[in-house]
Formats: structure tokens, sequence, C-alpha cells
């Protein structure tokens, strides 16, 4: 079978029993990425950085898409879980990365008052596969060389 965009596990996580992302209606848009590991998102004080969680999953995609990670529709409500930059924008050229090898993780504010506890296998976010155009005359050939938040370094 040729492969054209799916979900893999990230190196390290091989055997830590991750379960691969999967949608659960036969509309959804978007496949269900669980927490790699048991962790604890801290109540918001200002100057703090968002919380990393695991997913133990990277992805491999067409030349011309992006995989866009988005926050649960409940995480703000119920959990108080907002994502720090609003969306996560996974390249292709983020897969097998020489930092991380392109484990995708979620950036999370926690809102609440109190801590909130994030379980093994707990679905924290959505991953949505999208195509993506590029401007007439685009001149992009720059080669990624790093992981997370490494495309101006």
């Amino acid at each position: 079978m040729e492969r054209v965009r799916g979900f893999e596990i990230a190196k390290g996580f091989e055997d830590k029993n991750i379960n691969l992302p999967v949608r659960k209606t036969k509309y959804s848009a978007g496949y269900d990425l669980e927490a790699a590991e048991d962790c604890i998102i801290p109540s918001f004080k200002k100057g703090m950085k968002p919380t990393l969680i695991k997913t133990g999953i990277k992805s491999y995609m067409q030349d011309d898409e992006v995989l866009i990670l988005a926050n649960r529709s409940s995480n703000p409500g119920k959990k108080g879980l907002i994502l720090a930059n609003s969306i996560g924008v996974i390249d292709k050229d983020y897969y097998g990365n020489p930092d991380n090898d392109g484990h995708i993780m979620f950036a999370f504010f926690n809102i609440k008052d109190e801590d909130v506890e994030i379980k093994k296998g707990d679905c924290i976010g959505q991953a949505i596969f999208q195509k993506y155009f590029t401007v007439d005359g685009d001149i992009a050939e720059g080669d990624r060389l790093g992981g997370f938040g490494s495309t101006n370094k």
C-alpha cells in the first residue's frame, strides 16, 4: 500500500502502548490524539510557559499538506485548557526531524484556579489534515534542521 498520510509511533515511545489516532465517527474531520503519559498542567500564573503534553505520535503527509492541531471543544469549559498558540501547525518536514523525530505535542495553558491532571490515554486534542496553497513566485527552499519551534533558528 502506498503511504499517503498517516500516523506512526515516535522514537522513544515504541514500548509505551501508544494508540494511533482515530476518528470516532464517519463524518469527523479530526483524529483524536491521546496523552502519552500522566502529567499535571498547573494553574496559569503570569509569565509561565505553556505545558507541553506528549502524544508519542508523529505524522507523515503529502508535500502540499499540513496537519492542524486543534483543541477539543470540551477542554476549555470542562478542564480549563486552552492551546497556547490557538492552533498547532505540523509541517511535512517536521516528520523525522533530528531533534525529536517529529513528535507531536500540545502546548496548553490551564485557566482554572486548580491544577489539572491528565492521565495517559486521555484524549487531549484533534489532528486535521489539510491541503495548503502557495503564492505565485514562492521561493521557499530552506530545509528544517530541528524540531519544535525551530523554523527561525
